[in-house]
């Protein structure tokens, strides 16, 4: 499998690691069981870090991991990255705190569900716009003089706020959504991360499953749910990216290889300050999504890709504007 390093000054680890969202019934029903063979095939196949957060189904990503690892004896043979600062407001609205004593309480909860002393990757999951970045850069090294984390990431930030963040301290990683159907990290992301030495670590690679022979299908998403709302699965838009999605899949089958091996092989192909953690509830599945990280791809190949999926081929934003509610934006 590919390797890379995981910021300027972080170890080397597996171009992919596990997205830990898919533990969380997010996509769909999930048992402690197979997410727990979906670890233990992953580390079979030199998979050597994952990611997961507080919030992901009210922790119960994370005491998912927290199980696995217990019941190795406690040790992980994971690299471990976590994120906090989603919370809600005293009326039941969604709102972001980046202030210390939050962060300091959900990690001290999120270190007890996971079974470990300290996280080896911490996020910002989202900028609290009440404070400046500098301000929470020094939260963060606080937790890191108190053992509690190593290195430090944020997730969906504008390149502006990295570049301010790494003056204060090396920032090891930034979690973005990076895939053929969502390209804006190319205008400007990826640059500042290859720029500051952090990695770009993408989700949803393979496009919620869009990028895959075994597509999401209309209908097929509970009422009210995130897929049922996101405007790429619903009002039409899900009947036009199937059809759009279909030359790919088409060149996947021309190549001998699963459609999802060849959505992470083009992502990893992009830069080498990027990482990928594609999520799943299947060990079939993963298998797909590590064929893409065995090396990098021929180039003729990822041209190829592209004529397929050219920039701005997929119909409907990412997010409808409640879900867009967090992520800066800087385009």
């Amino acid at each position: 499998m590919l390797r890379r390093r995981l910021g300027a000054e972080g170890p080397e680890v597996s171009a992919l690691g596990i997205g830990g969202m898919s533990f969380s019934n997010f996509y769909g029903p999930v048992t402690v069981a197979e997410s727990h063979a979906v670890l233990d095939a992953a580390l079979d196949a030199g998979v050597d870090h994952i990611d997961t957060s507080n919030v992901y189904g009210m922790g119960i990503s994370e005491e998912t991991i927290g199980a696995w690892l217990k019941a190795r004896g406690g040790e992980s043979p994971y690299r471990i990255a976590t994120k906090a600062s989603i919370t809600t407001d005293t009326e039941g609205r969604r709102a972001y705190d980046n202030s210390l004593e939050h962060l300091e309480a959900e990690l001290d909860g999120s270190l007890k569900r996971l079974g470990v002393e300290r996280v080896d990757l911490f996020y910002i999951h989202r900028r609290d716009p009440r404070l400046e970045i500098e301000t929470v850069m020094d939260s963060l090294l606080t937790l890191r003089a108190k053992g509690k984390i190593d290195m430090i990431g944020f997730s969906e930030i504008a390149p502006t706020s990295l570049r301010r963040a790494a003056a204060v301290a090396p920032v090891a990683a930034v979690q973005s959504e990076y895939s053929l159907q969502t390209r804006q990290p190319e205008l400007g992301l990826v640059q500042a991360c290859e720029a500051v030495g952090a990695s770009l670590v993408a989700f949803s690679s393979v496009g919620r499953g869009l990028l895959s022979d075994t597509p999401p299908q209309p209908g097929s998403f509970a009422d009210g749910s995130f897929m049922a709302t996101n405007p790429r699965f619903s009002g039409g838009n899900h009947e036009r990216n199937l059809a759009a999605t279909d030359g790919l899949r088409d060149l996947a089958r021309d190549v001998g290889v699963p459609t999802a091996t060849l959505a992470i092989a083009w992502v990893l192909g992009q830069s080498p300050s990027v990482l990928t953690i594609p999520g799943t509830r299947s060990v079939a599945h993963l298998n797909e999504l590590v064929m893409g990280a065995e090396s990098v791809m021929d180039p003729e190949l990822l041209l190829e890709i592209e004529r397929r999926l050219p920039v701005g081929w997929c119909h409907g934003a990412r997010y409808s504007d409640a879900q867009m509610s967090g992520p800066e934006h800087y385009c």
